[in-house]
């Protein structure tokens, strides 16, 4: 028999997958590193937290809670880390494309360190 809180797992894992595939799918068709830095760490890191929160609800048991709230801390603090640090790469290496930029202080904190 399926309970409430079945249906609602699965529900979690689905959206959980549906954000995960739309990441990977920006991965693949945005145009320049710094869209595609956000599609790999905004959505997949919301796909990761809704399928990790249905597995919880389908496990039901406070050390799969424990286990995957570590992942869901650890996850949380590295991915917008890691996308910085792509991010400051594909600049300092030129592979951006600069005249779709809105605002670059980057340039401005540069210049004045003297890396210019």
């Amino acid at each position: 028999m399926i309970t409430w809180v079945d249906l609602l797992a699965a529900i979690f894992v689905l959206a959980g997958a549906v954000f995960t595939f739309a990441a990977a799918v920006g991965l693949i068709r945005f145009p320049d590193v710094l869209a595609r830095m956000h599609s790999a760490t905004k959505p997949q890191v919301f796909g990761l937290i809704l399928v990790l929160a249905g597995v919880v609800l389908a496990l039901r048991t406070w050390h799969g809670l424990f286990l995957m709230m570590f992942v869901v801390l650890f996850q949380i603090l590295t991915a917008p880390v890691s996308g910085h640090m792509v991010a400051r790469a594909a600049y300092r290496t030129g592979q951006w494309n600069s005249d779709e930029a809105v605002l670059d202080e980057l340039a401005e904190d540069l210049r004045r360190a003297g890396f210019e």
